[in-house]
């Protein structure tokens, strides 16, 4: 700002006037300039009036100025310049957001600089807030002070949404305070969460565990494919997240994944926000469970089919070695030419030679 120095004298006989500072070093002697100092500029020199002005003015020109009209004996004026010092921007700290409810939030707002001590005035919504600490402390070079006023509360599902502001007033604002805010954002704490399965209820308590938000699934296999969802609610709203598991056998599993040895439990773990909904999705290797029924998993389609290939191999041998055998004995035998060399060589009589079903005689 800038500081407006004026003495004025009602009668004077041609004698000269002159500005001091608290250093009692001359600024002016009627017009003529005594202090290199650019910021101080004459405002009006007369025999009756003599005004300077002090621009920029800052704390150190704080203090008592002297106007001297030299007559015999010397006659002095003095006024007292006060500098204020100008608050700087209020800062909230201590702000976290989002904050569950039933937690303790202590604000704390702080601004440094002003002179005098600036007031610091906490409000909620457009009601002020009368239970905080206030704290005054002296700034290093002694003229100015550092302010802080701090806000505990609880936090409150009625508080969200709220703006919590922190207002600084000063002489030096011109009734026009120095304002920072936040707005605060209240979380209430869910019910415990409800597992599903493809819709329903889990099928099996046994191996499905659900311990608070965790659902463990131990000896896994293919009957634990499915959806899987987690829903969460409280009396603000409702949300829900999905997962889904997809098991293989170990044996058909020909792109690199992670197996999950036997005898172990495969863990599901989500959390559920009350502002959005997601789906995601897994695929687990699973081993035979040693206590899993036999029906729930399908036939050793490996076997079979080893053993059909081999009866299939046997076919075809002995096809082919009946084929070659029948080829080397393919010429017919007559049966009454046979006989009559028979006849003729050993002198046999034959009353019936049967060797087919109709017999020849």
């Amino acid at each position: 700002g800038t500081a407006n120095l004026t003495c004025r004298v009602d009668q004077n006989d041609n004698t000269s006037l002159q500005w001091s500072n608290p250093a009692q070093q001359t600024l002016y002697f009627d017009d003529k300039k005594a202090l290199r100092d650019n910021r101080i500029e004459l405002v009006r020199a007369s025999w009756h009036e003599l005004s300077i002005s002090v621009s920029d003015v800052s704390l150190s020109d704080e203090g008592q100025y002297t106007c001297s009209l030299f007559t015999m004996p010397v006659k002095t004026s003095k006024a007292f310049l006060t500098v204020l010092g100008v608050p700087e921007k209020p800062q909230i700290t201590g702000f976290t957001s989002p904050v569950m409810e039933g937690e303790r939030m202590q604000l704390t707002c702080k601004t440094s600089g002003s002179k005098p001590a600036a007031d610091i005035r906490w409000f909620k919504n457009d009601k002020e807030v009368k239970d905080v600490k206030y704290l005054k402390e002296e700034d290093a070079n002694r003229k100015t002070f550092t302010v802080s006023s701090t806000l505990d509360f609880l936090a409150d599902r009625n508080d969200d949404g709220a703006v919590i502001s922190c207002r600084v007033d000063h002489e030096s604002l011109n009734s026009t305070p120095q304002i920072a805010m936040q707005v605060l954002e209240i979380h209430c704490k869910p019910e415990p969460v409800l597992w599903t399965k493809d819709g329903g209820e889990l099928p099996d308590p046994e191996r499905m565990v659900v311990n608070g938000r965790v659902l463990s699934i131990s000896f896994l296999n293919k009957t634990d494919n499915g959806t899987y969802r987690c829903e969460a609610k409280n009396p603000i709203g409702r949300n829900s997240t999905e997962y889904v598991l997809i098991v293989h056998d170990v044996f058909n599993t020909l792109l690199p994944t992670t197996v999950i040895p036997s005898l172990t439990t495969a863990t599901v773990t989500t959390t559920v926000a009350l502002t959005a909904s997601t789906t995601t999705s897994a695929t687990a290797i699973s081993t035979r469970d040693p206590n899993a029924l036999a029906g729930q998993t399908g036939p050793d389609h490996a076997l079979i089919g080893g053993i059909v290939a081999v009866v299939v191999f046997v076919t075809l041998c002995s096809i082919i070695l009946l084929g070659r055998y029948l080829a080397r004995h393919k010429g017919r035998i007559d049966l009454v030419e046979l006989l009559s060399l028979l006849e003729a060589r050993h002198d046999f009589t034959w009353e019936c030679f049967s060797l087919s079903p109709s017999p020849i005689c």
